[in-house]
């Protein structure tokens, strides 16, 4: 009888944690979008109110896009992310495909320096990669960022997939050796394609950092026509003074992408994550 009920309220607490987590988490983004369809000073009178017929306003948006080149932020967000994802997952399923699949003179060391690029963080090579890419005449550019992004992510990339890549069955690949197939069509044709949850986990969480940063394009792509969306929204924010209608409804309008792949590979991520728990 005791086990009978400790069970049903064990459960019930990790769904209050799950719970209160969610909503710790979603809450600024609520906020924040609430917030960017009312005016000024319904934001500040009531922050956490939602809007009314009195409150409710886009002037927010009306400046966004009148008054910056929002859309070409936007773009420029997109080009850099979008590209370095593809050569995060191409480069970085490839590289996890010769670690996980072949046995080489290095291989172990390999791994390991894959491994140290995780645990040292890019930026204390700031001034490095800086004056790399103004011998390589990249500065201003958004290839720059694309390079750097793709490093960035490279490494998460290959010891992920390296280890869904040890899980397909070896038979699989031999099977279809016999049949005369080349190793690019076993690569793109069957190992891909089983590991799909593995690369939108990859993809979810190189995307972010890509999106979201602000570092970098301050450095290395500060001119007008290579601003990313995160720095873009900075001429918002003054010193004395800052439009927070603007900022509210630039932030509102840059989380649209994330919300959107998220729901695309949401069932993905959950199988990638769930998946490599019990790896």
């Amino acid at each position: 009888m005791t086990q009978a009920l400790i069970r049903p309220l064990g459960k019930a607490s990790v769904h209050m944690v799950l719970g209160a987590y969610t909503v710790i988490a979603l809450f600024p983004i609520v906020l924040i979008l609430i917030n960017s369809v009312k005016s000024r000073a319904a934001i500040f009178a009531n922050p956490l109110a939602l809007p009314t017929v009195e409150s409710f306003s886009l002037i927010g948006f009306q400046k966004v896009l009148a008054n910056s080149h929002f859309l070409l932020y936007f773009g420029n967000s997109v080009f850099v992310t979008l590209l370095s994802l593809v050569a995060i997952l191409l480069f970085g399923a490839m590289a996890a495909w010769a670690l996980s699949e072949y046995r080489f003179p290095g291989n172990r060391l390999l791994a390991l320096y894959m491994a140290i690029g995780i645990m040292i963080p890019i930026r204390l090579g700031t001034v490095s990669i800086l004056e790399l890419v103004v011998k390589l005449d990249l500065i201003n550019t958004l290839t720059a960022l694309v390079l750097v992004y793709s490093a960035q992510g490279l490494p998460l990339a290959v010891m992920i997939l390296s280890e869904f890549m040890r899980q397909v069955p070896g038979e699989l690949k031999d099977a279809a050796r016999c049949d005369g197939v080349g190793e690019f069509k076993i690569f793109f044709q069957i190992v891909l394609p089983l590991i799909r949850p593995a690369m939108a986990t990859v993809a979810v969480f190189t995307m972010i950092p890509a999106w979201n940063d602000l570092w970098f394009p301050l450095i290395l792509a500060p001119s007008e026509r290579t601003k990313t969306v995160t720095l873009g929204v900075q001429q918002f924010i003054g010193q004395y003074v800052t439009d927070w209608n603007s900022v509210l409804a630039a932030l509102s309008l840059a989380v649209i992408p994330v919300l959107i792949m998220y729901v695309i590979f949401s069932r993905q991520l959950i199988r990638g994550l769930t998946s490599g728990a019990v790896k």
